[in-house]
């Protein structure tokens, strides 16, 4: 498997897409420093999406890129929703994650959606805690243990 970070993605606001930025810094059972997603009083302190799904939304006529639908870390070269909950990841030299949640209800249209069109998220991506924290940056391999 040759699963890597394709890009990481933040933003201060929950709702809005994130902006991709040069480098995160994760902190164990929290998530993201500055990332309004981030918090030790849930399960979802990380979010990915394959840039696979991101393609498929792309080919549908859409203008949006990595970071557009809120996830954290945009991932290439890996199945995520068919990893089982419980799934133990390595991102980077540094980061390890459990898989927390497999997709998610949206409740209501959020901007997201208005602003994108369609929602990927909810059906294709995933979340986790950490487990332990580091320094996470594009280009970095996605390695599950066996």
């Amino acid at each position: 498997m040759n699963a890597r970070v394709v890009s990481v993605n933040t933003s201060e606001k929950k709702g809005v897409r994130k902006k991709p930025v040069s480098e995160i810094i994760i902190d164990e059972n929290f998530g993201i420093q500055g990332d309004a997603h981030a918090s030790s009083e849930w399960h979802r302190q990380v979010s990915l999406l394959a840039l696979e799904s991101i393609r498929t939304m792309q080919e549908k006529g859409l203008d949006v890129h990595p970071g557009d639908f809120a996830e954290n870390i945009t991932t290439e070269g890996i199945d995520l929703v068919s990893l089982p909950v419980g799934t133990v990841m390595t991102i980077g030299a540094e980061v390890v994650g459990k898989v927390s949640q497999i997709g998610k209800e949206c409740h209501n249209r959020c901007a997201i959606y208005y602003q994108a069109g369609d929602c990927v998220m909810p059906k294709e991506g995933i979340f986790i805690i950490i487990l332990k924290g580091g320094r996470v940056q594009a280009g970095d391999k996605i390695e599950i243990p066996a």
